[in-house]
């Protein structure tokens, strides 16, 4: 087994996962079997009690784990399937420590940082090991270099190389390169001092990768490779990307990142092919079409808090040769205004998930505005729920109708809680999460844009549709043609009559890749090309 460690310095939000992601794309083009994992410092059990604009969406994989948005990047740029055991926080580590020591496991030591902290993050290294036939684990530290709630996560990776041996692990240090407009040039000192701070903890990286807005001259690369003693080759230029996140792994093979890393690492590979993956992001890049789709959501001004659903439309889009204008809504603005200003230029409106009643009346106004101008719709969990609350009170009458979440008092309560929520009391980890299948009635538009009718899909909800009033809406046009294998829970619900409306209460947007997109973007892409048009 190789071991690959990314670390960050200087700022956050470097994109470190990026060109983690994107490294094992390119390992995985060369035939090794790559495994991603990231850790993370922040003390909370996992991000899913965190407000999207502190930490971004919440990535759920299929056995419910709660977790960082970065093994988004590593799902869709890696094949492998991630569990509980690829997202490590302080607040795990601590909790586990905690418990041993309730229990006795310590024989009545003095628990500390180190030895038993580190300890607990490296026993999750080697868990992930026991639970794959990986060739490569390529483990991410999130925060940045120096932050005091990250020492013991870098520690134990310092401790790491010793215990599996030197040959078998590679440190990737990402760093800025600002470039200084008042002195017109790029300056290296915050990673030369970035650097010098892992060194202090005893790790030297092996590679560096340079962000920055310009380009990196061989000058550049020379200083710093004399001031953090590597090699010059191993200083990697990541320059921002115009085009298409999907474009990192190409320009990272372009500097000989995967050769550096094999030749660390010993491994014998061809070179990566590519040939997919180029013409995926040429079709990405260069296409034939272009179309508007509206998002209408309570969190728009914070791009990452819906980063797989603008990834999964980007990857439709290119599935149709289309390029994707996501026009960013926020539902309250449709409050005050009206629909119409925001939605009469837009193929196609999709309204994403969400919690909490700011905005939903701007999100009920945008879904009856689709759905009477014959506008492609997609809900998406929360937006499943919208549209069947707009459905009754609009289509069928039930004045006041609503989710039991927003109004406990409604007359018409259409979307209620999940029974076996009604005692929870934590917040976190308590949702219907993960992986759960459901069947589609044969004759559904959602049946034929999967080809089956028995899906598995992941989810993230407490409330659902209420079946006591599924006759009443089908009376009006409305079809529930997606459910639980028992019948009880609903999943999808169609509007056969409309061009294209589909609301799902699961997250499709989590098993889209940019190779293989999700069938439902993919048609109400189509749907939305064939508006437009």
């Amino acid at each position: 087994m190789k071991y690959i460690f990314v670390t960050g310095g200087v700022v956050s939000s470097l994109g470190k996962g990026l060109a983690a992601a994107a490294l094992g794309t390119l390992l995985e083009r060369r035939g090794l079997k790559v495994l991603m994992q990231k850790f993370d410092p922040y003390l909370n059990v996992d991000p899913g009690t965190m407000s999207p604009f502190q930490h971004g969406e919440v990535y759920v994989l299929d056995d419910g784990a709660e977790t960082d948005l970065d093994l988004g990047h590593y799902e869709r740029f890696t094949s492998g399937r991630l569990s509980q055991l690829n997202n490590l926080t302080s607040g795990q580590v601590y909790e586990n420590v905690i418990k041993k020591e309730r229990k006795g496991d310590y024989l009545g030591a003095t628990v500390q940082v180190i030895p038993h902290v580190t300890d607990e993050i490296k026993q999750r290294i080697y868990d992930v090991v026991e639970s794959t036939d990986a060739d490569i684990i390529i483990t991410e530290i999130g925060g940045t270099t120096g932050d005091i709630e990250g020492l013991p996560f870098l520690e134990a990776i310092r401790q790491f190389k010793d215990e599996v041996g030197h040959e078998n692990v590679a440190y990737m240090h990402a760093t800025l390169v600002p470039f200084i407009k008042a002195a017109e040039e790029l300056k290296t000192k915050p990673t030369q001092q970035s650097v010098a701070k892992l060194r202090e903890i005893g790790i030297a990286p092996d590679v560096i990768i340079c962000r920055s807005e310009y380009p990196i001259d061989n000058e550049i690369k020379r200083k710093i490779s004399m001031f953090c003693n590597i090699k010059p080759e191993a200083v990697v230029p990541f320059v921002d990307i115009v085009g298409s996140i999907y474009e990192a792994p190409l320009k990272l093979y372009d500097q000989n990142l995967d050769s550096i890393i094999c030749e660390r690492l010993g491994l014998e590979t061809g070179e990566p092919d590519l040939i997919e993956w180029r013409n995926m992001v040429d079709r990405i890049v260069n296409p034939t079409h272009s179309v508007k789709i509206g998002v209408v959501g309570k969190y728009i001004e914070l791009q990452d808090a819906y980063k797989s659903i603008y990834e999964s439309l980007t990857h439709a889009g290119a599935a149709n040769d289309t390029k994707v204008e996501i026009i960013r809504i926020d539902s309250g603005d449709i409050e005050e205004n009206g629909a119409a200003k925001y939605l009469e230029d837009v193929a196609a409106v999709l309204i994403p998930g969400g919690f909490g009643d700011r905005g939903i009346e701007g999100k009920i106004m945008a879904a009856q505005y689709a759905r009477e101008n014959n506008l492609p719709y997609f809900g998406i969990c929360l937006g499943m729920q919208i549209a069947t609350i707009e459905f009754a009170r609009n289509a069928c009458s039930l004045i006041g109708a609503h989710s039991t979440e927003f109004e406990p008092q409604t007359p018409h309560p259409v979307i209620c809680l999940l029974e076996e929520q009604r005692e929870i009391e934590n917040m976190g980890a308590t949702m219907r999460l993960g992986t759960w299948e459901a069947k589609l009635t044969d004759e559904s538009r959602s049946a034929k844009l999967y080809g089956s009718n028995t899906v598995n899909e992941r989810h993230r909800h407490r409330y659902e549709f209420n079946q006591n009033y599924k006759t009443q809406l089908e009376e009006n046009g409305f079809r529930l043609v997606g459910t639980s294998p028992d019948g009880t829970l609903g999943e999808i619900i169609e509007i056969p009559d409309h061009p294209f409306f589909i609301a799902v209460q699961f997250h499709p947007e989590f098993q889209s890749k940019p190779t293989n997109p999700h069938p439902l973007f993919k048609g109400f892409v189509a749907a939305a090309l064939a508006n437009r048009k």
